[in-house]
């Protein structure tokens, strides 16, 4: 059903484009206002998530093929096109960009100083230099903030209740994404209070994954996999050689957990992307950017993949499934 629903969508942005409504000034200008979504991955992974952001606009009351077009970019999981993508939507001077993860909303600032960038999720916002504060950001960019360090604790605690013996950890994260740099430190900081040790292989290529993992066999007893869009559009492949390694593997993202990774605990980045369609909203009907608040997730899943488990002899405790939001089996 999910893959249907994936065609459908990728269906209806064919080419990269759908059209909405906008305010009465458009329709009197008779120019159609636009949309920039850069999108990190691919549309057959994160193409759900921006169907979701195109429902709750449909839910405010926009109406496709009126007066907004959406402009669709997917980088692949290449960073090097978020500036060129970037530097396109500023070419057709888009009224919004929308984006998500640290490195392409930086690579949006970084291309305009005045057109509004709205963010799905972002980690440390202000660390990053993206926004002057929470409350009030007071530049062109606004959004959703992944403040991540409870949450990085509270997946080396449910890892550890599916595979007790847990005593050293590897941390897949790609060491050119500022999100994942962020993101070990955390994982490191939470490991040390649950004396875990945590390996860091390095990778910034695809071609650094089979050797890394290969690396790990017999050396870690478990597996995090940071978010990131090179890893993103390799999860199959990464899950494949993890699961042949025996490595229990734990994201942040359920779309990994589908394709084979043990559990997941994160945001639900389609409940992400539908509260851009309201931050989004504001900002075409007048808003700034500068003064609407970066707010926080407030929907987190716990996605539990028991095929997986079998196949690597864990024992998922009942009281962890019935916690679950959802079980693959």
């Amino acid at each position: 059903m999910l893959d249907v629903r994936r065609r459908q969508f990728i269906t209806l942005i064919g080419g990269g484009a759908a059209a909405w409504p906008l305010a009465a000034r458009a329709q009197q200008s008779g120019k159609l206002p636009k949309i920039g979504l850069l999108g990190s991955g691919t549309a057959a992974v994160q193409g759900p998530w921006v169907a979701a952001f195109v429902q709750r606009m449909r839910e405010l009351g926009w109406i496709e093929g009126r007066t907004v077009v959406l402009e669709v970019r997917w980088a692949e999981g290449r960073p090097e096109r978020f500036t060129e993508i970037a530097a396109e939507f500023v070419r057709f001077k888009v009224e919004v960009i929308m984006t998500y993860g640290t490195a392409a909303v930086i690579a949006a600032k970084q291309a305009t100083s005045i057109i509004p960038i709205v963010f799905a999720v972002a980690n440390d916002p202000i660390g990053s230099g993206l926004v002057a504060s929470l409350a009030r950001p007071g530049v062109n960019v606004t959004g959703l903030s992944l403040q991540s360090t409870d949450i990085a604790a509270k997946r080396l605690e449910l890892l550890r209740e599916v595979v007790p013996g847990v005593r050293r950890l590897a941390m897949l994260t790609n060491s050119s994404n500022p999100s994942n740099v962020l993101e070990s430190k955390e994982i490191q900081e939470a490991a040390r209070s649950l004396a875990l040790r945590v390996d860091l292989p390095e990778i910034q290529r695809a071609e650094d994954i089979a050797p890394a993992i290969e690396g790990l066999k017999g050396q870690v007893d478990a597996l995090y996999v940071s978010a990131d869009p090179l890893l993103n559009i390799n999860r199959i492949r990464i899950n494949t050689l993890a699961n042949v390694a025996r490595l229990p593997t734990i994201t942040s993202v359920r779309e990994w957990v589908e394709a084979g990774s043990l559990m997941s605990y994160g945001p639900s980045f389609a409940d992400l992307f539908r509260r851009c369609g309201d931050i989004v909203d504001k900002i075409l009907r007048g808003t700034a950017p500068a003064d609407i608040p970066v707010e926080q997730p407030t929907k987190f899943d716990l996605v539990i993949n028991l095929t997986t488990a079998r196949a690597l002899g864990l024992d998922v405790p009942p009281q962890l499934l019935a916690l679950a939001d959802e079980v693959i089996e």
